[in-house]
């Protein structure tokens, strides 16, 4: 499991937990806290404290069967410098980041055959005592193929993500359809968040809050089904409950990198879709204002000036 942060953390420490055999590959200071207070989850599903094995990247060597990565989309470089020396001849990887654009790298560096599509939906997060706080009830897992064929690594991967709690996994034979529509959810949550710096009922409870809200998943679906992956009706209608809610705290990983000052996933996930966007020729003036918005914070923070 590359990262044990909010994403690799929680659902690697819940295999972990379960008795899986679970390696975490992270960097010294992360090791550090693993090794001296064991993995900690705080979460609605029951907390926990797992003793876990952690490796730094020049001390992997290739036996590992299933090579999870959960890091930033910004980090893939690194990332996949990192988990090459240590995929086992036989073995797979599987990313769980946020967008589509990492597939291609990835496919490129290990060949289609060897890389899974995944996505994940939680919302958890690093807290400064290095223990991963899960947020709400999210906690699934979707992976499949590229290809769509449903295979014995896939049911096996599967079968131990079941044993583990607080973990609900699904294997599809349909995973690049399903990363298409997280994306289009992902990139209307990130767009209206990071615009307008609040949480989704904090903009819906204002007067055109949901009518923006529901104007940017229409331009995702948009742009989804003019690359061929049309959001089925029951996603829509989901999505369309969820961005109507005004008691909803639902945020973004990319708003709380904003309100911390940090790096952004902008281009994955903003940039990516813009630019599929203007291919097509879709109108998309809320995610080219969304964009621009990121973007001036970026600017803003290499200069020194975020206050």
């Amino acid at each position: 499991m590359l990262g044990a942060g909010g994403t690799g953390g929680y659902f690697g420490g819940r295999l972990a937990e379960s008795g899986a055999d679970v390696t975490f590959l992270v960097r010294k200071g992360r090791r550090k806290i693993l090794s001296e207070q064991g993995l900690r989850i705080e979460s609605p599903f029951g907390d926990a404290q797992v003793a876990v094995k952690a490796v730094l990247a020049p001390e992997v060597t290739p036996i590992y069967d299933s090579v999870i990565l959960t890091c930033k989309a910004y980090d893939l470089d690194a990332a996949i410098a990192s988990i090459a020396p240590a995929v086992a001849p036989t073995g797979y990887v599987l990313p769980f980041l946020n967008g589509i654009a990492h597939i291609d790298a990835l496919n490129e560096k290990f060949g289609r055959d060897r890389v899974l599509g995944g996505t994940a939906k939680i919302q958890a997060t690093i807290m400064p005592n290095g223990a991963i706080r899960q947020f709400n009830d999210w906690r699934s897992l979707t992976f499949g193929e590229q290809s769509g064929e449903m295979t014995d690594r896939v049911r096996t991967l599967a079968a131990l993500f079941e044993s583990a709690k607080g973990v609900e996994a699904f294997a599809v034979n349909d995973v690049v359809q399903r990363m298409w529509e997280k994306l289009v959810h992902l990139s209307t949550a990130a767009a209206m968040t990071c615009l307008m710096r609040a949480n989704v009922g904090e903009i819906v409870r204002t007067p055109y809050g949901r009518d923006l809200f529901l104007d940017q998943l229409r331009c995702g679906a948009a742009i989804a089904a003019a690359n061929g992956h049309a959001p089925g009706a029951a996603f829509m209608k989901a999505w369309e409950e969820t961005f109507s809610q005004q008691d909803s705290q639902y945020s973004t990983s990319m708003l709380r990198d904003i309100e911390r000052g940090g790096r952004t996933e902008v281009e994955h996930i903003l940039g990516f879709m813009l630019d599929k966007a203007v291919a097509a020729q879709i109108s998309c003036n809320t995610l080219r204002l969304a964009y621009t918005n990121v973007k001036a914070f970026e600017q803003r923070r290499a200069a020194g000036r975020l206050v």
